[in-house]
């Protein structure tokens, strides 16, 4: 491709609202173009991108049997009632309503939509093991869309369905795609970690997320360096501190004014945070926005509530449940922002962390204003609803495996994998035929790769000061032949028979032939980040040329020919050299 051809606008700056490198070089690249917050599109070099990670997934999923097919985005609300996940998807559901009022939704995913085509489609198990797969366009209206394509209300998503007959065929499916999710992330050239993961709304029984590594990612995973634990944060698990076998001493309580934090009443009564048992309040809604019911969590005062967690023990969807209005809460409960603890409440449901059953002589918030309340035992002086385990992992927690420290790092979540079992088979009817004609629920799974997010997430691990490094795989092209004078017949010349010699090998070629200064060339083939730069200049009537790899500093002089062939073996190894 000829850059004097082809619609090419780089920026000198980034936009303002771009924070992290990815938004930033994808921006100033021209790669993405912005159409409204969170809704972006793609510009020649950019979507050339996509289509190789595209054809990268394409090639795995084939490999493994996969079949693709492609759905319609828009999709009838009676499917997702059938199922169940009409109000659990919440506001993130893109609702729209035909001219005869018949409610659809733009598909944020399609396990309903796969259901259907094979609950009325297959009927015996010599048709299964089936994997029906595709590429398309998602839709989530992202309440804080953010950082480019790495959050976006609109994106495009492989998402693949199996349909087995035992779970024992689920776990074949299963692995299967994490091998070809394997392959694909590490052809695209991230780093990269899978992890337990929460199943969240998809429901089922088990789950991993791909992680790419990266510091500005929204992710957050544990791991342990002693064994093979890791998962994200909303599912990783630690153990609660060891029992005490203190003595319970006598219920006080102690005025505290004006101490409603940890810190504050920490640093007022004299007590390690560990000894204080802090209280969060939160309401549960119902489909018309109002609150139905009232929660109070307690965790150990150095510990962060895991939300996740909450709401699973709740058994409900993350959307319906917030932070309470604590005066509506203080008259309906008894709870006093600042200064609630665990006993006195009424009309509330009390979820107890794991960890705080076995702590003795306690200090909790006493339901009184300005009044905390110590000496407080489990058992004794209150009981939960739910005892179970809702604090989040923090470095140095021990592993739930092993005991040893975990760490803690950020990444980018670019696919994730499910094991459905019947949860979808069994609400919408999915039977197959067994050999004694016995109908059986079909078991599935969901795999999900975000391939606009996996661009992003390459470029984030891909970059410099300068621009984008795109590894081989992914690169819109190859090579970009950049002549420095134009005009000069002997440039450009030497530069087009070049340009044509690395086509005729096969090598994707740009052929910047605009008539601008140099440095502007130089400038624009950092930013656009092709692998390999061969530049033509002054030495162009003895054949010889400036050679330089992207991802290094320096520059090689060789001539064209040896330039040609060694391009060509460079892409050719997929940049291994």
């Amino acid at each position: 491709m000829r850059l004097s051809k082809m619609h090419l606008n780089t920026l000198r700056e980034a936009p303002a609202e771009a924070e992290i490198p990815s938004h930033i070089w994808l921006l100033r690249s021209g790669m993405i173009r912005k159409l409204a917050s969170g809704v972006y599109g793609f510009m020649p070099m950019g979507y050339r991108s996509v289509r190789k990670i595209e054809e990268i997934v394409r090639s795995e999923m084939d490999a493994k049997g996969a079949q693709e097919i492609h759905m319609s985005a828009i999709q009838p609300a009676e499917l997702w009632m059938e199922s169940g996940r009409w109000y659990v998807m919440g506001p993130e559901m893109w609702r729209v309503k035909d001219r005869r009022g018949r409610e659809f939704c733009l598909g944020p995913t399609h396990e309903e939509i796969f259901t259907d085509i094979v609950r009325n489609e297959v009927s015996s198990y010599r048709q299964l093991p089936l994997n029906l797969y595709q590429i398309q366009t998602k839709y989530r209206d992202e309440a804080r869309p953010r950082f480019g394509l790495m959050r976006s209300r609109e994106f495009v998503m492989k998402d693949a369905y199996s349909f087995d007959r035992d779970e024992a065929g689920l776990d074949n499916s299963y692995n299967e795609m994490f091998e070809a999710y394997t392959n694909v992330f590490n052809r695209c050239g991230l780093t990269f970690r899978p992890v337990e993961a929460d199943s969240g709304a998809m429901g089922g029984s088990g789950s991993h997320e791909f992680t790419a590594l990266s510091e500005v990612g929204e992710s957050e995973i544990a791991y342990c360096s002693s064994c093979d634990m890791a998962a994200t944060t909303e599912r990783a698990n630690t153990i609660d501190a060891e029992a005490e076998n203190e003595a319970e001493k006598a219920l006080e309580t102690v005025h505290t004014p004006g101490a409603k934090t940890i810190d504050e009443v920490s640093a007022y009564l004299g007590l390690p945070k560990e000894k204080t048992i802090k209280a969060l309040l939160l309401a549960v809604y119902g489909e018309d926005g109002t609150a139905k019911e009232y929660v109070a969590a307690f965790v150990r005062g150095d510990r962060e509530l895991n939300m996740t967690k909450l709401v699973n023990a709740l058994g409900i969807p993350e959307h319906m449940a917030d932070f309470a209005d604590e005066d509506s809460m203080g008259a309906a409960t008894g709870s006093v922002a600042g200064f609630t603890g665990p006993m006195g409440l009424r009309n509330c449901k009390l979820i107890v962390d794991s960890e705080l059953p076995g702590l003795k002589n306690m200090c909790a918030g006493a339901c009184k204003l300005d009044h905390h309340a110590i000496n407080v035992n489990y058992g004794r002086d209150y009981k939960a609803d739910i005892v179970t385990d809702i604090k989040k992992v923090r470095e140095g927690d021990a592993c739930h495996k092993c005991g040893a420290p975990l760490k803690l790092a950020r990444g980018i979540e670019v696919g994730q994998v499910f094991k459905l079992g019947t949860k979808y088979s069994k609400s919408m009817g999915a039977y197959y035929k067994d050999e004694n004609m016995n109908e059986c629920l079909m078991i599935m799974g969901s795999y999900g790769i975000g391939v606009t997010r996996t661009l992003a997430a390459v470029v984030e691990q891909n970059h410099d000061e300068r621009g984008i490094i795109w590894p081989v795989a992914v690169a819109p092209y190859h090579v970009i032949v950049t002549v420095v004078k134009q005009d000069d017949p002997e440039q450009s010349g030497l530069a087009e028979a070049i340009y044509k010699s690395l086509l005729a090998n096969g090598v994707e070629a740009l052929l910047d032939d605009r008539d601008e200064r140099a440095g502007v060339k130089f400038m624009d083939a950092d930013i656009l980040g092709i692998p390999v730069r061969i530049t033509v200049g002054k030495k162009a009537a003895s054949g010889l040329v400036e050679y330089k790899l992207r991802r290094e500093s320096g520059f090689t002089e060789k001539a064209s020919e040896e330039a040609v062939a060694a391009a060509t073996e460079f892409i050719k190894s997929g940049g291994a050299l």
